[in-house]
């Protein structure tokens, strides 16, 4: 009988531990899911009753608002007035679908405190202003709009900063979406069609996607190389038709399989100017494995970069395997292979030749204010992190203008502004190439001058196909922002 006694102890003391697990895993380590999910009643209502604050842009537009439901004041609608223009820098927040973009990463700034929850009551009881607050945007509305149709209806993304400051200035990313459809009746069906669209149009292609870099990644190579002294511009290499990779039986040529000058000798500087593969390769298994990583990772590859939305890490692989496998190294100096970066990792290295080497940390929300529009906080430009040297940066500078004036990148050219650039065409296996611009400008700007960096990434070359490049497709869009910015 006591043995009989003690098992059935132990039983009931085994379900009582699965008990006591399951509530804990419940309420204290699942709870927040279980809370935030969107067909929690509890969610339902806090959203549709809680006025949330507007969203403008730099230049006062408003882009997004809180308006009374016609049949109860007290229950409220957001809005989005220009539709997909901004949904996915400002994205939305919808019953059904939650929130995506500055309306999820920003909620409790933009959320009123007139609710029912404890923090709610006594923020009222104590006097607090209970009312949402607005956010200010970096982004401009002549720039954003420009960038939109620059872009088209080519899959890819556009995104303008301030180098000096990190403001983002455009966020353009397509296929978008409108996300005004995400809310009401119908916003149930939508929101699974956008969901299951292969093309992605809910995916942030500015921030949460990665591409092969191409010929814009040796912005990187070169400085890794002049950083370590190993080259200047006036450097030579050979100039074959096409590099025998060591240790391989693969090769690397250029773009259009010709030598890059003489089929003697090539500079540096000449080189950079035609976006020359062979002498890239070179360089970047002269430089070696680690330390090109080593450079990549100082422009932040490899991390998250701090910003106001979600992002996608940029990635290289690590130096000891570049090292073991010089064929991967000169691939990888080129752009190719396994390096894989956003196009707002690729406007932050611009954004470092722009600005004598430094990384400054970009951001979207300028200011945060009350509903009596008094700023209540506001964003302060902080370094990031140092890419180069400053005499590097200079170098670059100048390289990169050379490419506008007479190189890769002469469709990216502005009147009466020195601009600089480099072009790049990522080649894919089973896909036309996806084609790239980097550039900014003015190069070498007076003290106090507004500057701009901007980058662009076509998936698949757009409409140009196999016949795509990134001077023909990627240069001309960017042409446009930049042609905005300064007119």
């Amino acid at each position: 009988m006591n043995v009989a006694l003690r098992r059935a102890a132990y039983v009931l003391f085994a379900a009582f531990i699965v008990l006591v697990g399951s509530s804990t895993w419940i309420q204290a380590i699942n709870g927040p899911e279980y809370r935030d999910d969107p067909r929690n009643p509890r969610v339902v209502a806090w959203r549709t009753g809680r006025e949330r604050g507007p969203i403008v842009t730099a230049d006062q537009q408003v882009i997004a608002f809180s308006s009374p439901a016609e049949d109860d004041a007290k229950l409220f609608q957001r809005e989005y007035p220009f539709g997909d223009l901004y949904a996915h820098a400002v994205g939305y927040t919808s019953v059904l679908f939650g929130s995506r973009g500055i309306e999820r990463t920003h909620a409790e700034e933009l959320t009123s405190d007139r609710d029912s929850t404890i923090s709610g009551v006594l923020n009222g009881l104590l006097g607090g202003d209970t009312r949402p607050r607005g956010l200010r945007l970096t982004l401009d509305h002549t720039l954003q709009t420009v960038a939109t149709e620059a872009l088209g209806e080519q899959k890819g993304a556009v995104i303008a900063l301030d180098p000096e400051t990190g403001a983002v200035l455009a966020l353009v990313s397509f296929p978008a979406f409108d996300p005004n459809s995400l809310i009401g009746a119908d916003a149930g069906q939508t929101g699974i069609d956008l969901e299951n669209d292969p093309d992605e149009p809910l995916r942030n292609r500015a921030t949460d996607e990665t591409y092969s870099p191409g010929s814009v990644f040796k912005i990187l190579t070169a400085t890794s190389g002049l950083d370590n002294g190993l080259v200047s511009p006036s450097s030579t290499f050979p100039d074959p038709v096409e590099l025998e990779l060591p240790g391989s039986e693969s090769t690397i040529s250029n773009f259009d399989g010709e030598v890059c000058n003489d089929g003697v000798a090539v500079t540096l500087e000449q080189a950079f100017i035609r976006s020359c593969n062979t002498t890239f390769a070179q360089l970047g298994m002269d430089v070696g494995g680690n330390r090109l990583v080593e450079t990549a990772e100082d422009f932040g590859f490899n991390e998250i970069i701090p910003f106001d939305l979600p992002v996608l890490a940029s990635a290289i692989p690590s130096g000891s395997e570049l090292e073991a496998n010089l064929p991967a190294t000169a691939q990888t100096a080129i752009g190719q292979r396994d390096v894989q970066s956003t196009p707002l990792q690729m406007a932050l290295a611009g954004a470092a030749v722009a600005n004598g080497g430094v990384i400054m940390k970009p951001y979207l929300v300028y200011d945060v204010f009350t509903s009596d529009g008094v700023v209540e906080s506001s964003t302060a430009p902080e370094e990031w992190r140092r890419a180069m040297s400053p005499a590097s940066a200079s170098v670059l500078a100048e390289l990169m203008e050379q490419v506008v004036v007479s190189g890769t990148g002469r469709r990216a050219a502005v009147p009466g502004i020195r601009i600089a650039g480099k072009t790049g065409t990522a080649q894919v296996t089973g896909q036309a190439p996806h084609a790239w611009f980097v550039g900014f400008g003015p190069v070498a700007p007076s003290p106090g001058e507004p500057s701009i960096v901007v980058a662009v990434v076509v998936e698949s070359g757009g409409g140009f196909g196999e016949s795509a490049t990134g001077g023909s497709v990627a240069a001309p869009i960017a042409q446009q922002v930049l042609a905005a910015f300064f007119g």
